[in-house]
C-alpha cells in the first residue's frame, strides 16, 4: 500500500472495481464519507470487495445521502484468507461483537456460530455479525471479509464434517501442556477452532469430541478465560504455528 493512503477511508462495497467506473454509494457510507470523514469532492476513498483488490476512487459528488465516486487505479492485489473457520457458541451482544471483531482481525475466513449443551444464547443477529466483520476488515486493511453463516448444533455440524479440515478445540480438560507443542503435531492445511460456552463443552460433548479422528483438543494454560478472550488467543497460536505468521 502507498505510505501516503493508509489515513484514507476505505469501504467494502459488493460490486466488481475496475477502473474508470463509476460507484454510487448508498446512504450510509454517503454519511460516513461527507459527513464523519469530511471528504470533499476530489478527495480520496479506498475501496475493496475481496475479489478484486484495493482500488483507489475520487469523490466526483460529495452529496450527503448520495455520494459518487470514480475508481481511478489499484492499490493493492487481491489477497485472500487463510482457511480458517471460527466456531463458536453465541455470546450476548457486546461481546459477541468483540469476538466477531477480534476473530475477523485475525484472520477468520468463516464465522460459524454454534449452538452447544450450556450455550444460553440461542437468537444470533446474523447481520449484526456481518456488519461488524465489514467494519474490522475495514478499519484493518482487510482485503476480504469472513463469511457469516447460519448457527447450527454442534452435532449436526460435525455429522456433515469434511474430515480433511482438521478441528482445533479448546478442552479446559486438556492436559497442562503447551499448546504450542500440541498444534505442531497437525499437518498443515485446512482448519477450524471450535470454542465452547462459558459453562465449557459438557461431558458427552467431550467425549463426542475426542472420539473424532480430526479432531485435537487443546488447552490454553492454567487460567480460565472468557470466551471472547479465548477465541483471539487461540486464533493467534493457530496463526503463528499453522498460520499465515509460520
Amino acid at each position: 500500500m502507498d505510505d501516503g493512503l493508509h489515513r484514507t477511508p476505505r469501504l467494502y462495497v459488493e460490486t466488481p472495481l475496475s477502473s474508470g467506473e463509476t460507484l454510487a454509494l448508498d446512504k450510509a457510507q454517503s454519511h460516513y464519507v461527507v459527513n464523519v470523514m469530511r471528504a470533499k469532492v476530489g478527495g480520496q476513498v479506498r475501496l475493496f470487495n475481496g475479489r478484486d483488490g484495493e482500488w483507489l476512487a475520487k469523490v466526483t459528488n460529495a452529496a450527503k445521502r448520495a455520494c459518487v465516486l470514480e475508481i481511478e487505479r489499484r492499490t493493492r492485489e487481491q489477497e485472500n484468507l487463510r482457511d480458517i473457520h471460527y466456531l463458536f457458541a453465541p455470546l450476548k451482544h457486546a461481546r459477541i461483537d468483540y469476538m466477531v471483531q477480534k476473530a475477523t482481525e485475525m484472520g477468520a475466513a468463516v464465522l460459524q456460530p454454534v449452538l452447544t449443551d450450556h450455550t444460553n444464547v440461542q437468537r444470533i443477529k446474523l447481520e449484526r455479525m456481518g456488519a461488524n466483520a465489514i467494519e474490522a476488515a475495514e478499519q484493518c486493511n482487510l482485503l476480504a471479509v469472513p463469511q457469516v453463516r447460519d448457527a447450527i448444533k454442534l452435532e449436526a455440524l460435525l455429522a456433515r464434517w469434511d474430515e480433511s479440515r482438521q478441528l482445533v478445540f479448546c478442552d479446559e480438560g486438556a492436559e497442562k501442556t503447551s499448546p504450542i507443542t500440541a498444534l505442531q503435531k497437525i499437518e498443515p492445511g485446512p482448519l477450524a477452532v471450535l470454542i465452547g460456552p462459558e459453562g465449557g463443552f459438557s461431558p458427552a460433548e467431550r467425549d463426542m469430541l475426542h472420539g473424532l479422528p480430526f479432531a485435537h483438543g487443546v488447552g490454553l494454560g492454567p487460567r480460565i478465560m472468557r470466551a471472547d478472550t479465548a477465541a483471539v488467543a487461540a486464533l493467534a497460536l493457530i496463526q503463528s504455528v499453522l498460520g499465515d505468521w509460520r
